[in-house]
């Protein structure tokens, strides 16, 4: 297995076999990687991957930070505030601080995309319904 490679200019560059995938917790069918954080050096934002299941959902929900996505694959649905859109491969968001979004893959197959952050604390409030 190979591991991250830093250079002397403290860039890093991190093989996909040691990125861990954890379940998110309110969100059953939902996995997020963490491809590069603070703890790899990256001063100011993260990118994390996210895999949504066939079937999955996200219960409605808001972040204390931006968000700034790309779909690499799947088609799924994304609610961002009041309104849904269906995303496929190709597609990108951005999802303000503090604005209700949820997902819903009805597909057949799994979605995923990948999730730039700013580096800190997030906190996330679940929406009741």
């Amino acid at each position: 297995m190979e591991s991250s490679e830093a250079g002397e200019s403290g860039a890093v560059v991190k093989r996909e076999s040691e990125v861990e995938y954890e379940s998110v917790g309110a969100a059953e069918g939902m996995r997020k990687g963490v491809l590069v954080s603070d703890a790899d050096g990256a001063p100011n934002f993260a990118i994390r991957r996210f895999t949504l299941d066939a079937g999955a959902s996200v219960p409605k929900h808001t972040n204390e930070v931006e968000h700034e996505q790309y779909v690499l694959d799947g088609e799924y649905t994304v609610g961002i505030d009041e309104e849904e859109y269906e995303v496929s491969a190709g597609d990108s968001l951005f999802i303000p601080a503090g604005v209700v979004h949820w997902y819903r893959n009805e597909g057949d197959e799994a979605g995923a995309f990948l999730c730039a952050v700013p580096n800190g604390d997030d906190s996330i409030e679940l929406v009741e319904e």
